[in-house]
């Protein structure tokens, strides 16, 4: 499997994707950027980015299709949070992977990696809420779906994510322990992943922690 020479990201203006996309591009990847709102696309744009209409919740498969045309990859960054509305972690978290999943199906694309989170294959307390307990399940299933996709996958499982200046460090692993990471290392790490084919197949959760990315990477993967 070769080097992706264009990536597309959806979710393209939430908070990991616009860290993303200057690394990505830095990298000499192509990366086209998907948002629903003008503003959003406007702002890709200024990022480098070949910005494209997309409104996760409302398109259908043959939609997403048809925006992802030319990538060699998807990196599925969008996320409601574990905040907010209890229905969008379906209709984004959930189903806008399994329409992304979909459509790299139909266009031929193998390449896919996904932002998750942290300690979803344990059932949600349910003390932390309706909005929480929505989180988690969709997380949890949209990673199910996209390991029997028969996709070359990638799954990265942060934990607390912050705005912290990045260390370009990690701890990585199956499971690690629950800690923080700056989104900006997270994005090093998908970046770092998409440019080593061998971590294809994986499912690991990140931290901060003492170890270079790349380094670290190469070492889990060596043959």
């Amino acid at each position: 499997m070769s080097i992706p020479a264009r990536v597309g990201v959806v979710g393209g203006a939430g908070k990991v994707a616009r860290r993303l996309i200057p690394i990505l591009l830095h990298r000499d990847h192509e990366v086209v950027a998907f948002a629903r709102r003008d503003e959003q696309l406007q702002a890709l744009a200024d990022l480098g980015a070949i910005p494209r209409r997309l409104d996760i919740e409302t398109a259908d498969e043959p939609d997403f299709a048809a925006v992802l045309g030319g990538c060699d990859a998807i990196v599925f960054a969008a996320g409601g949070g574990p905040d907010g509305n209890a229905s969008r972690k379906r209709t984004v978290d959930l189903e806008g992977s399994l329409k992304s999943i979909a459509a790299a199906k139909r266009r031929g694309i193998k390449r896919f990696v996904q932002v998750s989170a942290m300690g979803v294959d344990a059932d949600p307390d349910p003390e932390r809420g309706d909005v929480w307990t929505a989180y988690v399940y969709a997380k949890r299933e949209a990673d199910i779906e996209l390991r029997k996709s028969g996709l070359a996958w990638t799954i990265l499982r942060p934990g607390i994510l912050t705005d912290d200046p990045g260390t370009g460090c990690i701890t990585i692993g199956d499971k690690v322990q629950p800690y923080s990471i700056p989104r900006v290392d997270v994005a090093q790490t998908i970046a770092s992943c998409i440019s080593r084919p061998r971590t294809a197949g994986h499912q690991w959760e990140i931290i901060t922690g003492p170890h270079p990315i790349g380094t670290v990477l190469d070492e889990l993967t060596v043959e």
